[in-house]
């Protein structure tokens, strides 16, 4: 099955402001319009990339916040 994971311009993704100075460890993260939120490695940008719900990506930022 396959599922197409929507596009974004390179300049809607964002690093999370506690990500390190030395990129070694690092997602990325981007809004692709209000439908999905995708999420890569950024050390790959060009590779694979994860996409979810906006809710399902809130839920998780909040349940860091625990």
């Amino acid at each position: 099955m396959s599922v197409r994971i929507p596009s974004v311009p390179e300049s809607a993704w964002f690093k999370s402001s506690y990500s390190g100075g030395n990129t070694t460890e690092c997602v990325e993260v981007a809004v692709a319009d209000g439908t999905a939120v995708l999420i890569r490695d950024s050390k790959c940008p060009a590779g694979r990339r994860v996409s979810v719900p906006p809710q399902a990506w809130a839920d998780f930022v909040a349940s860091l916040h625990g």
